[in-house]
């Protein structure tokens, strides 16, 4: 038998069927509540704090004390999430080594997942002035969501050979945003008929945030099932009478010094690092955009964003097909070209201009899932045998509601202009040089470098 047809791509298994309902789990809590309702929800918890009786529609000049740090209550939001993300980055990679080590990878991708969707559920609690309770429960949430993802992401190298990787990711992501859409509708719902029902503003917006928790933490028992016969991966590098965390320690040192033999992975790493920074950023800070910059109720940013969930259903397809025809790589590389588009677009929208808004939501929705499952599926294809949740940990620190540089900037530009028509257009940078560094990667090198087959479309 050929290796063609040893690789060639299979119809939809049963475990790739479970896969995907971790995407349609997580993603109510990332779009709910990390993307929507949290950002502005926070910040206007965090104004409350820093300003008493401040009238709606003005700006909060007075800093909040964070560890004796001043911070403007506008930049809360993004200064939490890049902290979570410096954590991230030393955590996740130990989290990756004890994954590739451990017997039932299942069972660990679960748990954070649990732990993570009950930060997410008790989120509910954040009201008055509590900013504090509400920024330690976003960092428990996003460590808990990056670790759950190290592994995630690392299964799929073990339930869908390179022809099918593209299709697999691509339709994932799609589901996700199909899912979090859903959710998102009913939110909208309890958000437009909140009076109705004899709730004020506050309340619907903890009840919504409060069902996106108990959405990821419910769905994601259909993943765990389907996928907990998964053992650990065939070979580890580090003798297993090191035991788990010295193993670990080994494999990560192991990991470091081998990263230097595989070049183009690297390259694709520091590119990803920059242009997904620049679209998790604009993903981030979108809803408080909306409202805060462009003065759209939240009633109507929860409507656009709901618009962007079913685009992005269809845009992550069209990716994947496109992909099919022209490869990954470059299909890529044209969604960051459109990706600075947005951002041009976002500095240009004039305030409460709902049409242009809606082209602009329309533009996000059709290159925003698609850039993010191809990259996940071609970092798959550069991973060596064996190490895929250790490497996948890397790729995870710079993964959804993990950027650091991003958020960083956008923080700090609104702390010195507070504008964030200018932080927004700050972030052209993350996707030009991401898209230059892309350009450089050679694709079919580093997959045979990996000792990887090489697909029969890249």
């Amino acid at each position: 038998m050929s290796h063609a047809v040893v690789n060639a791509a299979r119809p939809e298994t049963r475990e790739q069927r479970a896969w995907y309902w971790y995407d349609w789990a997580n993603s109510a809590y990332v779009t709910t509540t990390a993307t929507v309702l949290m950002s502005p929800y926070l910040t206007t918890v965090a104004e409350q704090a820093a300003c008493p009786g401040l009238p709606s529609g003005q700006d909060c000049t007075t800093n909040l004390s964070v560890l004796g740090i001043p911070v403007a209550p506008g930049s809360l939001w993004f200064f939490t999430v890049t902290f979570t993300t410096i954590l991230s980055a030393v955590v996740l990679i130990f989290i990756g080594a004890i994954a590739d080590r451990s017997p039932r990878p299942t069972r660990l991708f679960a748990a954070f997942a649990w732990v993570g969707a009950l930060a997410a559920s008790l989120m509910f609690f954040v009201a008055g002035t509590n900013w504090q309770l509400g920024a330690a429960l976003v960092v428990v949430a996003g460590m808990c969501l990056g670790a759950s993802l190290v592994i995630y992401d690392s299964i799929l190298c073990r339930i869908a050979n390179e022809n099918e990787r593209d299709r697999v990711s691509s339709k994932g992501w799609a589901f996700g945003y199909l899912g979090g859409g859903i959710l998102l509708t009913l939110n909208f719902a309890l958000d437009f008929f909140h009076t109705q029902l004899g709730l004020d503003r506050a309340l619907s917006t903890r009840i919504s945030i409060l069902s996106a928790g108990l959405w990821w933490g419910g769905f994601t028992l259909i993943p765990y099932l389907g996928l907990r016969h998964l053992t650990g991966t065939v070979e580890t590098p580090v003798a297993r009478t090191a035991g788990v965390v010295g193993g670990s320690i080994a494999q990560l040192r192991s990991t470091f010094r081998d990263l230097a033999h595989y070049p183009q992975t690297k390259m694709f790493l520091l590119a990803y690092l920059f242009f997904n920074d620049g679209i998790q950023t604009v993903i981030g800070s979108s809803s408080v955009y909306g409202s805060k910059e462009l003065g759209f109720s939240e009633t109507t940013v929860l409507g656009v964003f709901l618009f962007v969930q079913f685009v992005a259903f269809f845009g992550a397809r069209l990716f994947g097909r496109v992909a099919a025809s022209i490869g990954a790589w470059r299909t890529v590389l044209y969604g960051i070209v459109l990706w600075t588009v947005v951002v041009v677009f976002a500095f240009l929208v004039p305030s409460k201009s709902l049409v242009i808004f809606l082209a602009l939501a329309l533009l996000i929705g059709l290159v925003l899932g698609g850039t993010q499952a191809l990259s996940r599926s071609l970092y798959s294809q550069l991973i060596p045998r064996g190490r895929e949740a250790e490497y996948f940990s890397l790729y995870q620190a710079m993964e959804r509601g993990t950027s650091w540089f991003g958020t960083l900037i956008f923080g700090l530009v609104y702390q010195f202009t507070l504008s964030y028509r200018w932080a927004i257009i700050a972030l052209i940078v993350f996707f030009a040089v991401g898209g230059a560094l892309l350009a450089r990667v050679r694709m079919r090198e580093g997959i045979e470098q990996a000792g990887n087959p090489v697909p029969a479309v890249i």
